[in-house]
């Protein structure tokens, strides 16, 4: 009984307050939506008549009221904020502050609305100084946006305590939301528009008032792309197409560079153009980081050289960086090249619209129509209030002793008017303006002065009911304006438009210096490049220098290759796998380096035994290979372009047997192996029929007990061949030394082995133009030329290269292109110490 009377006492009460029960979920939507729709259509989003949101347009307003037209003097910014604050714009002084500041940055808006003075900020990211040392007027470009204003052309509505009235919009000659662009973040949706430059926008829009039917493609004739104020260049048109046709779309602004030569044959790249609302100061330091993290190398320094007339940072370059390659480097990885999402998103109509660049130009078109119909309207009524007096003021004139003596018989000013209007048949305006009139009026001169004005009077009414009778006029004043505004402050484009998209398509080449590296790879697995200049050349006899000694392990392969190559490893167990030379890790010559299983996955049991560096995968080009047991293949190359990370069989090997040697060849080479014992064979290339990856080869030589092959290459007979022993010495010999032989015989002797010189590790083909490097079990190297080792008879046992010490031997060995450094150069690298 109790807790009925209570929800009685409780309906009673909430039906004498007028509380209406409601959900919580619907109230909440409600409210969210209230709220979203506020900050989208209030503050958020601009309209797209005059393309401001409303602070800016408060701002520009209040500046008007205050008086700050170009070019009046400044006034504080303080004043100007507080003005829009006590006056139309109830929110915090800084969101105006910084609202004021960008319309002046001219690094900001492509075409700035207000003029300051002091400290606006710059471009490396400085904030303006506080607003009471900063001073502003209104741009003189604003007054195409303020222009006729009080003509009766936009609505006003009360400001938010409705003691004053403030516009909803502004006139807006200028084409501001495409011109000056606009951002924002709205609830649930944002806009990004790009400015543009307003020669090409007026074009444009002169072209569709004369074509409505106009496509975007068509357009686009006229509007190339944005045009932003910090310049730069924006790459390709396909973003630009796809967001003046949908709303949305893409761009790539990159900015604009140069290289240079300075002194001492380095290189500088100089950076005059930055893209849009990058932080120059920012750039400058994440420059510094990537090269703090080497992540980018061969950067020297950077200064940043900009004034006042104009930006210039200089990155200095080491003396043997490449340029471009560098430059390719910062394009990916820092702010030099950057995306700009354009959303054309703006309030149409009264509500969010994403709009293509035909609807903006068509709503700019639209609103230029309504406010000068209303200004013409405006203009008539005052036209014709103003015909009405001057009719009066005709009437006394023709009649003025009359009028005198009307006047002076009447008792009082009221009798006066009244005797007017009955008299003489005026209106009571009229008749007031005839009692306002001055006694100077009545002289020759000035009776002139009125006809001629009511003349004029007649005319412009002619005029201004012509407008409005004919659109036609209508839009050629549309035109006229936008030509003078045009001529005024129109400028040429600042930011360039690259059609050509291929540089964005940038292939690993491009981030990587095209330079030679020496890569090993140690017999433990351990690989590493270094570049070729670290070796330094020494005569025959030399000690070497060091690298990558650590415990028992030593260099097993060497080969010299170019960064940009793709390198075919061939395994002992007759699989390839493929890596570029620029994914391998660089190191100094000291350095231990990293296992190869890192960079492809060999298995159990698997080691690196031939190694081919490809530029490109050719046609009619072979691949050779020959086994330690003396089975030759011979495989096209472009059976190879397309290895998988784990590998693909390269050929199929018998028990036992293992793949020695690979090598490149042009189809018709002569192939020349040698073995551990001395023997050599020398068959046409031609010999041995192409056959598929999968095959097993057909028999090359056959070998003695316990020899095997050490070495194959392709060759023809002006090469050299020169075979390396174990104990240090070497034999250049010339292939044409060796007769031709069909291939699978057992050969003729190569080498004459002794216990001096030990028995054969190594063969290669050379020329006068190489360099050999041997290496030791020790880790010794040691590079000598080739032309320093005389060529010998195929029989003779070479001459010393190496001094080993202990029961140092040599490991493995290769020829590499010949330097022109004098002996005893100093190293050309930390590297090389």
């Amino acid at each position: 009984m109790a807790k009925h009377e209570e929800k009685k006492n409780l309906a009673n009460f909430a039906g004498e307050q007028k509380i209406i029960p409601v959900q919580i979920e619907d109230e909440l939507k409600t409210s969210y939506l209230n709220y979203a729709m506020s900050v989208i259509v209030g503050r958020a989003l601009p309209d797209v008549r005059d393309g401001l949101k409303p602070v800016h347009r408060r701002i520009l307003y209040a500046m008007k009221e205050l008086g700050l037209e170009y070019p009046r003097t400044y006034k504080k910014s303080a004043r100007i904020v507080g003005e829009v604050l006590g006056k139309y714009h109830p929110h915090g002084d800084s969101a105006v502050y910084e609202a004021l500041v960008r319309m002046v940055q001219d690094f900001s808006l492509r075409y700035p609305l207000v003029d300051g003075q002091g400290n606006f900020g710059s471009v490396d990211g400085d904030s303006a100084a506080a607003m009471r040392y900063t001073e502003a007027r209104l741009a003189s470009i604003s007054s195409s946006l303020l222009s006729d204003i009080d003509r009766d052309t936009v609505d006003f509505a009360p400001n938010f305590d409705e003691t004053l009235e403030e516009p909803k919009l502004l006139p807006a000659t200028l084409p501001n939301l495409i011109c000056n662009g606009s951002g924002g973040i709205a609830v649930g949706m944002a806009t990004n528009i790009p400015p543009h430059n307003l020669n090409e926008v007026s074009e444009a829009i002169l072209h569709l008032i004369d074509n409505p039917g106009v496509t975007v493609k068509e357009l686009c004739k006229f509007v190339k792309g944005p045009d932003f104020p910090t310049g730069a260049s924006i790459i390709g048109t396909a973003g630009i197409k796809s967001a003046y046709e949908t709303g949305r779309g893409s761009i790539v602004i990159r900015a604009k560079t140069s290289i240079e030569e300075v002194k001492g044959g380095r290189e500088q790249i100089v950076v005059t153009e930055i893209p849009y609302q990058v932080n120059k100061a920012s750039l400058i330091e994440s420059i510094a980081d990537l090269v703090q993290a080497k992540k980018v190398e061969g950067i020297a320094d950077i200064r940043d050289e900009s004034d006042r007339t104009g930006m210039r940072v200089v990155i200095i370059l080491k003396r043997d960086a490449a340029a471009q390659v560098i430059l390719n480097q910062l394009f990916k990885h820092t702010q030099l090249q950057q995306s700009f999402g354009i959303i054309m998103l703006a309030i149409a109509d009264g509500r969010p619209k994403t709009l293509t660049l035909k609807e903006i130009l068509e709503y700019y078109i639209r609103h230029r129509k309504e406010v000068i119909i209303r200004r013409s309207r405006f203009e008539l009524e005052k036209a014709r209030d103003r015909a009405h007096i001057l009719e009066g003021l005709l009437v006394a004139v023709a009649n003025i002793d009359k009028i005198i003596k009307t006047i002076r018989e009447a008792k009082n000013p009221a009798e006066a008017k009244a005797s007017l209007m009955e008299r003489f048949d005026l209106s009571d305006r009229q008749s007031q303006a005839i009692l306002e009139l001055q006694l100077q009026k009545l002289t020759q001169l000035e009776r002139y002065k009125i006809d001629e004005e009511y003349k004029e009077i007649l005319s412009r009414i002619k005029e201004l009911e012509e407008i409005l009778k004919s659109e036609k006029k209508v839009l050629e004043i549309i035109k006229a304006e936008l030509k003078a505004l045009v001529e005024k402050f129109g400028d040429k484009r600042r930011t360039e438009i690259q059609r050509d998209e291929s540089s964005l398509e940038m292939e690993i080449e491009d981030l990587v210096a095209d330079e030679d590296m020496v890569v090993t790879i140690s017999q433990e697995g351990y690989v590493k490049r270094s570049p070729l200049a670290s070796y330094r050349k020494q005569r025959r006899g030399g000690v070497g220098v060091t690298n990558a000694t650590h415990e028992e392990d030593f260099i097993e392969h060497l080969f010299v290759a170019s960064t940009h190559d793709h390198v075919l490893l061939f395994t002992n167990k007759g699989k390839v796998y493929a890596i570029r030379v620029h994914e391998l890790p660089q190191a100094n010559r000291t350095a231990k380096g990293k296992f190869i299983k890192n960079f492809v996955n060999l298995n159990q049991g698997e080691k690196i035994s031939s190694i081919v560096p490809i530029r490109k995968f050719e046609p009619n080009k072979y691949l050779v290979m020959m086994t330690s047991l003396g089975v030759t293949k011979r495989c096209e190359l472009g059976d190879f372009d397309a290895i998988r990370k784990t590998g693909i069989v390269a050929i199929n090997l018998h028990k036992d047997d293992e793949l020695i040697s690979v090598r490149l060849t042009g189809g018709n080479s002569n192939v020349f192996a040698a073995t551990k014992l001395g023997k050599a064979i020398h068959f046409p290339e031609t010999d041995v029929r192409s056959m598929g990856r999968a095959a097993a080869g057909v028999r090359g030589m056959s070998l003695e007990k316990n020899d095997e092959i050490v070495g194959m290459e392709a060759v023809d007979k002006n090469d050299y061949l020169l075979t390396v022993t174990e104990h240090g010495f070497a034999k250049r010999s010339r292939a044409d030394e060796y007769r031709l032989q069909s291939r699978g015989g057992k050969g003729i002797t190569n080498l004459k082995i002794t216990e001096k010189n030990g028995k054969a590790i190594g063969m290669r083909a050379v020329s006068d133009r190489d360099d050999l490097m041997v290496m030791s079990t020790g880790g010794m190297i040691v590079r000598v030329g080739v032309k320093d080792l005389r060529a010998t008879g195929r029989v003779a046992q070479g001459v010393k290269v190496i001094n080993l010490k202990g029961g140092d031997k040599v490991a493995t060995m290769t020829c590499v292109e010949a330097e022109d450094a004098p002996e005893g150069a100093a190293p050309q690298s930390p590297a090389a110490e």
